[in-house]
């Protein structure tokens, strides 16, 4: 099943469970979230990807500039671990992860939460790739994708086992719009996807067909 077949599959499931009202808020803030950036100028193929440092889920320094002297790379911009559209993002990756080695590529993963929280999104999902911590949001704002829940959403994000601080160790209640990029060797952007929506997703094997395509 595609990645956008289980994204649909998991919303109406979800929908059904409950109330009508949260559904109206949740609906009500993707909208806002539209009309916020419809005017944004979002970083798009043939720019230069802003270089950036961040810890694995071990604490260990990883940086853009260095994985990119191996090839490719795939960035994916996800959530958190409390989102079910993200984890099944995040699993359709690892599908296609020994593809993307074959192709010269690698995949990074980059949310809000803390080290400790990559972790447990990196074990439990059986993640090879690096999953690294963006605390502070300063790489999702370098990107252009960051943006604030409003109180009402602060509300229903916690009521449904989502307490945003206790995850990313900060009270901000930062998140990052869903976004994938494929960053050449030369750190040009090549695939630029961004989900005002985070209900939906590229599909991995769109990226996947770009480091391909950048490696033939």
């Amino acid at each position: 099943m595609s990645l956008t077949n289980q994204l649909k599959e998991f919303k109406a499931q979800f929908e059904s469970k409950v109330d009508e009202n949260i559904v109206s808020i949740i609906q009500e803030g993707i909208d806002a979230l539209e009309k916020e950036f419809q005017d944004k100028e979002f970083l798009s193929i043939g720019d230069t990807a802003p270089n950036f440092t961040l810890p694995d889920a071990n604490g260990k320094p990883v940086s853009l500039s260095e994985r990119l002297q191996d090839g490719p790379v795939i960035i994916t911009f996800y959530r958190g671990q409390w989102c079910p559209y993200c984890n099944l993002e995040l699993r359709a990756y690892q599908k296609i992860l020994l593809e993307v080695k074959k192709a010269g590529g690698a995949i990074i993963a980059i949310s809000p939460q803390t080290p400790d929280s990559s972790l447990t999104t990196a074990e439990k999902k059986d993640l090879e790739f690096d999953v690294l911590s963006d605390v502070g949001s300063k790489v999702a704002e370098s990107y252009g994708i960051l943006f604030k829940l409003d109180k009402q959403l602060q509300s229903v994000y916690t009521n449904l086992g989502a307490p945003l601080p206790e995850y990313n160790g900060t009270d901000d209640w930062a998140l990052p719009i869903p976004a994938t990029f494929v960053i050449d060797r030369h750190q040009r952007i090549a695939l630029a996807h961004i989900d005002i929506n985070y209900q939906t997703r590229l599909e991995p094997e769109e990226a996947l067909a770009i480091i391909q395509k950048l490696n033939d």
